[in-house]
């Protein structure tokens, strides 16, 4: 079951459950199949120099990517991180459809207060927003990767992983079990150079989960500073079909 709700500027989803994701994007008019990227990452933690960097690589490379594929973009929604950085660039140009996935008692918007005492705003800069139940940071995770998996059906999609911490590996996982390829962004610090590391020396990481993700063969590592790099990752991401 979903239930939609006006937003300044974006509208919507509140979910019951996993199994109401289908109905969801339906009700937020988002045209479905089409290819997807998604954007994990750090919500806080990133240093002023890496903000900088993604700033540009979102405005430059990311943003044309995802409309030059006609493909949606789906991120955690909140006004924090890689997920403003997302919104700012969408609103640099000529807007794609945005979606922010995130659990109910996380975020706050005009007429709802948060549970969780650090709960964050949405973003202003998101066209849509699916909010699933909980009151926890990643109670969101196994949402965000239905949607992902249901408007892309049996199109292109990626995962490209900036920076970020615990939830993100696990946004990783997740879209690993779908077989979803992950583009690390090497280079934007935290989970994602602890990704990077891992996988160019795998048998000195100590951490199995880190080898687990790093060394799968849908997962992919790239210079954030190298940008023929990136936009090659992104270009063949999203041209290519799920394997």
């Amino acid at each position: 079951m979903s239930t939609v709700v006006r937003l300044p500027g974006a509208v919507a989803a509140l979910v019951t459950g996993p199994d109401a994701v289908p109905a969801a994007i339906a009700s937020l008019g988002v045209p479905a199949p089409r290819p997807v990227l998604a954007m994990v990452g750090g919500a806080g933690g990133m240093t002023d120099d890496v903000t900088s960097v993604l700033s540009a690589v979102f405005t430059d490379l990311v943003a044309p990517a995802i409309r030059t594929h006609q493909a949606v973009a789906v991120d955690g929604g909140t006004d924090a991180g890689v997920m403003r950085l997302l919104g700012e660039s969408r609103a640099a140009g000529f807007p794609f459809p945005l979606i922010g996935v995130a659990a109910l008692g996380t975020v706050t918007y005009p007429g709802h207060a948060g549970t969780n005492p650090e709960a964050a705003p949405l973003d202003p800069h998101h066209s849509h927003f699916v909010l699933a139940p909980g009151d926890t940071w990643g109670d969101e995770v196994p949402y965000l990767a239905a949607v992902v998996s249901y408007l892309a059906a049996d199109r292109p999609s990626v995962t490209v992983l900036a920076n970020g911490g615990e939830i993100a590996l696990t946004d990783a996982e997740h879209s690993l079990s779908q077989r979803r390829p992950v583009l690390i962004l090497a280079g934007t610090g935290r989970a994602a150079d602890k990704l990077a590391a891992a996988a160019a020396d795998p048998a000195g990481c100590r951490d199995e989960r880190l080898v687990a993700i790093s060394t799968s063969p849908f997962v992919r590592v790239v210079d954030v500073n190298n940008r023929t790099e990136v936009a090659e990752g992104l270009d063949e991401l999203l041209s290519t079909h799920p394997g």
